[in-house]
C-alpha cells in the first residue's frame, strides 16, 4: 500500500526556470523538506528523475520496503517525481530507489539535494531542518562587501579539515564544534583574513581529499552536524575572518549511490564520454549544456552563500572545465561547432554562475584555480570574461618555487624567474598560492625545497614569504608552511605541531603572524594589488648580486613603501637604489630581525635621499641589506 500524499513545492514558474537552467535556488524545492499538512508533520520529498517509471522513498522508517512509498510524477514532464510521507522524522536515513525505462536498470540512490548524510562508508542521506538555526554574524555580514572587496587585504589560510589538527585523546579529527574555538583562534591569533577550506561537502573517499563529492549540499558528516558547521561560520565571522570554501563542480565519482547514471541514464554527466569522462581522475563530468544540470549546480553555489553565510568559492579545476581536448590525446576529443577546442557550454555555465553570484551575494568573491592562459577570467562576463573575482597565479608559483629552491650562488642565472610573474601581473586579478597542491607527490614540504642549512632554510623561508607578500595580487598558503613544516602534506596525519618546540620553527611562525598584520596595516600592499598603478620597479637587473627592488603604492602617496629583496646570504652594505621623492627611508620590516630567527643585520637610522638619480628615479639613498632577507621602507 502506498501511503505518500500527493503535494508540491514547486509552482509552474519554477518548472520553467528549472527547465530554462536559470532557476538558482533549487534547495528550496528539491530533497527533503519537514513540512506539516493537515495537522499531520512529516517530509516533504522531490528528486528529478525523468527516465524513472517508478521513484521511491525507503529508509529504516519504511524497512527499506520500496513499496510502501512511491513518489508521484509530474504532469508537467518535468522528470520530477514527489510527495508528501507523514510521521517521517528529522534524522531517517533514506535513499531514492530508482527503477529506470532504460534496460530494466535499478538503482539506489543517495539525495543530490540532501542536507545531511550517514558517516562513510554508509551512504544513505539523512532528513534534516537546516532552518531555525540563530546567526550573530549580523554586523560581519553588513560590513562584508567593505571588508571582503578587492582593494583589501586577503591573507588566506588554505585549510584541509581532517588534518589540521587531531584530538589526540580519541585519535580522531576535530569537529566542527572544537574547531570554533581550537581552529578559529588560531587563526585570528596568526593574523590571517579567510581561510579557505578544500571541500567540504560529503565526500566517500577519503584518498580524494574531498574533490570527489558525493554530497553537494552536505557539509561533512565526519565533523558533526551542519548547524555545527554553521556556527563554525559565525565564530570566524564574529572574529572578522572570512570563510571561502573550494566548490567543485568540475567532475563527481562514479560511485553508486552517486550522481552518475542516476536515473538509469546519464542524467547529471554528459553522455558522451568524450565529453563526460575524465580519465585522469577516473570521474564523470558535468553536463554543461543540460539547462536542469546548470540549475543543479548554480543553485548549490548559492546554497552555500545562502544558509551558510560563506563569503566566497574558490572553483576547482576549471581549466579541465573550459577545453575539450584536457588531458586528451588526438582522437578523444571532437571540436565545438566553430572548429576550436574550447567548451562553450562550460563557458557559458560559468559566466551564468559568476554573474548570479555577483548579483544575488553582495561582497562575496568567486575564485578560479586556472592554471592555463585562457583570456578574461577575472573580466566582466559584460565584456566577454568569465567574470570571476580572481584567479590563481600558477605561474608565479612554478617559477617563484623553482627559483627560491636554487643555491643562492646560482640564483644569479635564473634572476628572469623571480621577475617575469610582472610581466603578466596585471593581465588578470590574481591570488598567489602555495597551496596543499605544492606539498604532495614527491613536491616536497615549502622549506623542505629551500638550500642551505637549517638556518638558510628558514631564512629563505622567511624571504620568500616577503617577496609573495610585497608582490601584487593576494595571498594564499597552505597549513603548516607558517611554521616551517617539513613532512610533505598527508591527509591521514595531523600537522608536526610539535615543530612549534623548535625555535627556529616557532620564530617564523612569529614571522608569518606579523608579516599578515604588516599586510593589514599596509595600504600600500593592497588598495592597488590589481592595478599597475600600485607597482613600480625600482630596479630588476640587478641578477648579478640576485637583488630585487621596488615600489609600491596606494591611494595615498605619503603610504608608498620602498622593497628590496636580498635573495643571498652575502650582506650589501651602502647598497644604492633610486627613490622616485625626496625625503628620509625609515625601516619598517625587516625578515632578519632576531625574534625572527635572523642575524639582526638592519638600518636602524633614518637614511635621507640624495639628489643623485639613480635607477631612472630623480633621487637615490645607500641601504644595507641584512642576508637573505627582505627589508621595506617608508618615505617620511
Amino acid at each position: 500500500m502506498n501511503h505518500v500524499k500527493p503535494y508540491s513545492l514547486f509552482t509552474e514558474f519554477d518548472i520553467y526556470l528549472f527547465k530554462s537552467g536559470k532557476h538558482f535556488r533549487l534547495y528550496e524545492k528539491f530533497g527533503a523538506h519537514p513540512v506539516t499538512i493537515d495537522g499531520v508533520n512529516g517530509m516533504y520529498f522531490s528528486v528529478w528523475a525523468p527516465t524513472a517509471n517508478r521513484v521511491s522513498v525507503i529508509g529504516d522508517f519504511n524497512y527499506w520496503n520500496e513499496n510502501e512509498h512511491a513518489l508521484n510524477v509530474r504532469w508537467d514532464s518535468s522528470g520530477i517525481w514527489e510527495g508528501f510521507i507523514p510521521n517521517v522524522k528529522i534524522g531517517e536515513v533514506y535513499k531514492y530507489k530508482i527503477h529506470s525505462n532504460n534496460s530494466g536498470v535499478v538503482t539506489e540512490k543517495c539525495d543530490p539535494y540532501g542536507y545531511h548524510t550517514e558517516h562513510p562508508p554508509k551512504t544513505a542521506s539523512v532528513t534534516y531542518d537546516i532552518e531555525g538555526y540563530e546567526w550573530q554574524d549580523k554586523d560581519w555580514m553588513q560590513y562584508r562587501q567593505d571588508k571582503n572587496g578587492l582593494d583589501k587585504p586577503y591573507a588566506v589560510y588554505e585549510i584541509h579539515f581532517e588534518s589540521w589538527m587531531k584530538n589526540v585523546e580519541e585519535n580522531r579529527p576535530l569537529s566542527y564544534w572544537e574547531a570554533a574555538t581550537k581552529l578559529v583562534q588560531y587563526v585570528k591569533d596568526m593574523n590571517f583574513t579567510h581561510v579557505e577550506f578544500m571541500p567540504i561537502m560529503e565526500y566517500p573517499f577519503d584518498q580524494s581529499w574531498g574533490y570527489q563529492i558525493t554530497g553537494y549540499f552536505a557539509p561533512s558528516c565526519r565533523f558533526g552536524h551542519p548547524k555545527e558547521f554553521m556556527n563554525l561560520i559565525d565564530e570566524f565571522h564574529k572574529n572578522d575572518i572570512g570563510v571561502i570554501l573550494d566548490w567543485v563542480p568540475s567532475h563527481f565519482p562514479s560511485d553508486a549511490h552517486g550522481l552518475g547514471f542516476f536515473d538509469g541514464s546519464h542524467l547529471y554527466e554528459h553522455p558522451d564520454k568524450k565529453k563526460g569522462y575524465h580519465k585522469d581522475w577516473k570521474s564523470l563530468i558535468f553536463n554543461y549544456g543540460r539547462n536542469e544540470v546548470r540549475s543543479f549546480l548554480i543553485s548549490n553555489a548559492c546554497f552555500w552563500l545562502d544558509k551558510y553565510h560563506i563569503d566566497g568559492l574558490r572553483v576547482d579545476a576549471v581549466a579541465s572545465m573550459l577545453y575539450l581536448d584536457y588531458s586528451r590525446e588526438d582522437g578523444e576529443w571532437e571540436p565545438n561547432e566553430f572548429g576550436g577546442n574550447e567548451n562553450l557550454d562550460a563557458i557559458s555555465f560559468l559566466q551564468d554562475f559568476n554573474k548570479e553570484v555577483y548579483e544575488s551575494f553582495p561582497g562575496v568573491q568567486t575564485i578560479a584555480e586556472e592554471s592555463t592562459a585562457f583570456s578574461g577570467v577575472t573580466r566582466s562576463v559584460e565584456h566577454g570574461g568569465l567574470g570571476f573575482g580572481m584567479k590563481w597565479m600558477m605561474g608565479w608559483m612554478h617559477d617563484t618555487l623553482s627559483y627560491f629552491k636554487k643555491d643562492p650562488i646560482y640564483r644569479k642565472y635564473h634572476h628572469n624567474e623571480i621577475t617575469f610573474s610582472l610581466a603578466y601581473a596585471f593581465t588578470e586579478r590574481y591570488m598567489l598560492p602555495l597551496s596543499h597542491d605544492e606539498v604532495v607527490y614527491g613536491k616536497k614540504s615549502i622549506i623542505g625545497r629551500m638550500p642551505g642549512d637549517k638556518w638558510q632554510k628558514l631564512a629563505n623561508l622567511r624571504l620568500l614569504f616577503g617577496n609573495m607578500y610585497t608582490h601584487p595580487g593576494a595571498n594564499l598558503l597552505f597549513m603548516g608552511a607558517e611554521f616551517g613544516q617539513e613532512n610533505e602534506w598527508s591527509y591521514a596525519k595531523s600537522l608536526d605541531w610539535h615543530l612549534l618546540n623548535d625555535p627556529g620553527h616557532k620564530s617564523v611562525q612569529t614571522f608569518l603572524k606579523d608579516l599578515n598584520q604588516f599586510l593589514k596595516d599596509t595600504p600600500a600592499l593592497y588598495e592597488k594589488s590589481f592595478s599597475r598603478e600600485g607597482y613600480e620597479w625600482i630596479n630588476y637587473e640587478d641578477g648579478e648580486r640576485s637583488i630585487l627592488s621596488y615600489i609600491r603604492k596606494g591611494h595615498d602617496p605619503i603610504n608608498d613603501l620602498i622593497i628590496v629583496c636580498n635573495n643571498t646570504p652575502a650582506v650589501q652594505e651602502n647598497y644604492l637604489i633610486g627613490v622616485h621623492k625626496e625625503g628620509s627611508l625609515k625601516e619598517i620590516f625587516n625578515s632578519d630581525l632576531k625574534k625572527y630567527g635572523g642575524s639582526g643585520v638592519k638600518n636602524t637610522k633614518s637614511i635621507k635621499t640624495s639628489e643623485k638619480p639613480w635607477n631612472w628615479k630623480d633621487y637615490s639613498a645607500e641601504v644595507t641589506l641584512p642576508p637573505l632577507a627582505i627589508v621595506v621602507f617608508k618615505i617620511n
